[in-house]
């Protein structure tokens, strides 16, 4: 076991002193074994002034966590604050029951034991809050924290590895404060710009090729990353893993919760300054952190401006050039894993889902978004996916301002973007990605390994605002296996699974594929009616989950409604 507790001392400076202040590099924990500790905290992000924060083993974010593919993970996560949370594993493929979602609060007090084998490739994952309604406070008061995850093939390859000198994380955020110097959520102003909660930050680095772990960790704002003097930099990975080769690049746009890692060659530059910057004069109407958030320039979303991030060039990190260090890495790789995409050609499934804002019109920024006409409610499954399915998901934005896409469980591939291939950046293995304000997106994925009826897995935009909304723009998706439970007199034109349960939901699949589930209803042993649901036109399709938690232990028969037919399954719920 390797563990170095986070370095805070002498790490923030006076602003009023010193013109930028050395970066916070957070310890780390290198265990099968590893206790987390939710807590409030304080931090002075300014000279003299305690500001209320939120930390993980410490007063603000929490240790960078690293793993092995293979790993036997047993987490223990104790809940200090004074209020409920909950840890998402953000981009790692665990199985719904550990993968720390709305549905898995973490109580006041309580301690959560999520256990998982390590399946991911080797990359940069991050965890942080994911409580309904609470994420955007609770990870903007710092609830939060990076996961290396190394494997066989990295491990092979000629790469800065050294943590915190050759291979450094960096978690860039923009905060809003407010006359008190506390922390504010769900709001548009974040005029305060942070590199690992360091406020105007800098960086010493040796001459040589060094790794930076970007995170884009913002609530909203989208990045778009270079170097000064459109110095080239070489992305070597991306959300999931490594790509095939590095991509020379001289602009990398990076929306919320998406990570990319970086090569950067300062070999020859020694005692020279170079800047991380984000050059978001050249982002386009409507994205956030472009001079105007929506498509059209007379649309306008309150808080947003005066900031003088918006639409401007501005520098993220000074990074000076110091020596070598005794082994450097002085060259960049020609070529790195083996990186196949799911070739489309292997779908057994496509889905659509639309993005729309609530409130129509010039005013639509300032409200809420929905996804197929609906908002997050806890108690509906919106999709239900068979294990082993291979599935393309097309998104239709028809709203006037990008949404993040985030898909909890999986990693995707980008298929096409606006009907172009995507862009060299995003050709690799995704997690969230850019659905541009009024463009369509296409991603293809296997979901694989995990399948469970009861839990669900979320999908949602990453602009926290958006997510958090009591409208919020976020849904629901179960992996079940229909071979699980299934009674073989049954599957003449259906499949009725888990059959009998004792889970919170049940699911019907059509065997014919063409046909949709209408509605449905639920009736007892007396021939009572218990619930009728007519589906929702964008949520037809040839399987529905439906939930039955309130049911008392039973036999009861359900009737499903297609368009050409009516089908009558009898199911067992025990308790």
């Amino acid at each position: 076991m390797k563990s170095l507790r986070p370095t805070w001392i002498l790490c923030l400076f006076s602003m009023a002193l010193f013109s930028q202040n050395p970066i916070i590099i957070p310890g780390t924990i290198e265990s099968t074994n590893v206790n987390l500790t939710l807590q409030d905290g304080t931090f002075q992000f300014f000279t003299g002034i305690n500001t209320t924060t939120m930390g993980i083993n410490g007063p603000l974010l929490g240790p960078t966590l690293i793993m092995t593919k293979g790993d036997d993970m047993n987490i223990s996560i104790t809940n200090n604050l004074g209020q409920e949370s909950t840890i998402h594993w953000h981009g790692m493929h665990v199985s719904a029951a550990n993968d720390g979602g709305p549905h898995t609060v973490i109580g006041v007090g309580e301690t959560w034991n999520p256990q998982f084998t390590v399946l991911d490739k080797a990359s940069t994952y991050w965890y942080h809050p994911h409580l309904l309604n609470s994420t955007d406070e609770q990870a903007s008061k710092g609830l939060a924290g990076f996961i290396i995850v190394k494997d066989t093939e990295e491990a092979a390859l000629v790469l800065p590895r050294t943590y915190g000198v050759d291979d450094i994380p960096l978690a860039i955020q923009t905060k809003s404060f407010d006359g008190s110097s506390q922390i504010l959520s769900n709001v548009n102003s974040d005029t305060t710009l942070m590199v690992n909660a360091t406020i105007d930050a800098q960086l010493d680095v040796p001459a040589q090729v060094v790794r930076l772990r970007l995170l884009n960790g913002s609530s909203q704002r989208t990045f778009n990353f270079g170097l000064s003097g459109d110095m080239t930099f070489h992305l070597i990975g991306t959300d999931g893993g490594l790509v095939a080769a590095p991509v020379a690049l001289t602009r990398l746009p990076l929306s919320p919760g998406a990570r990319a890692e970086i090569l950067i060659d300062f070999s020859g530059l020694q005692s020279q300054t170079i800047n991380l910057m984000s050059y978001a004069s050249e982002l386009t109407n409507g994205t956030y952190g472009a001079t105007y958030p929506g498509l059209n320039q007379s649309m306008v979303l309150t808080g947003y401006n005066p900031n003088t991030m918006n639409g401007a060039d501005f520098n993220v990190l000074q990074m000076d050039v110091i020596a070598q260090t005794a082994s450097p890495i002085t060259t960049i790789p020609t070529s790195l894993v083996t990186a196949t995409p799911i070739a489309e050609i292997n779908s057994d499934q496509t889905r659509s889902f639309e993005f729309s804002p609530i409130i129509s019109g010039m005013n639509q920024l300032n409200g809420d978004f929905s996804i197929n006409n609906v908002t997050i409610d806890m108690n509906t499954i919106n999709v239900t996916i068979p294990l082993n399915n291979t599935e393309i998901w097309t998104f239709q934005n028809n709203s006037a301002i990008d949404h993040p896409f985030h898909m909890h469980d999986v990693q995707y591939y980008i298929l096409d973007i606006n009907g172009n291939a995507p862009p060299s950046y995003l050709q690799g293995r995704k997690d969230t990605f850019t659905v541009p304000a009024g463009g369509i997106a296409r991603v293809i994925t296997k979901f694989e390994d995990y399948s469970d009826d009861t839990i669900p897995y979320m999908y949602h935009c990453h602009m926290l605002k958006h997510e958090d909304a009591l409208a919020g723009m976020m849904g629901q998706f179960v992996v079940v296996d229909p071979l699980a439970g299934v009674d073989d007199f049954e599957i003449s034109n259906a499949i009725l699974y888990p059959n009998p349960t004792q889970g919170a939901y049940l699911s019907i699949q059509l065997k014919n594929q063409a046909e949709n589930i209408l509605a449905y209803s639920i009736i007892n042993q007396l021939g009572q009616i218990i619930s009728y649901h007519k589906i929702h036109e964008n949520e037809l399709n040839n399987t529905y989950s439906f939930p039955i938690f309130k049911l008392a232990q039973g036999q009861y028969f359900v009737k499903i409604y297609t368009e050409t037919q009516i089908i009558t399954k009898t199911f067992t719920k025990n308790n």
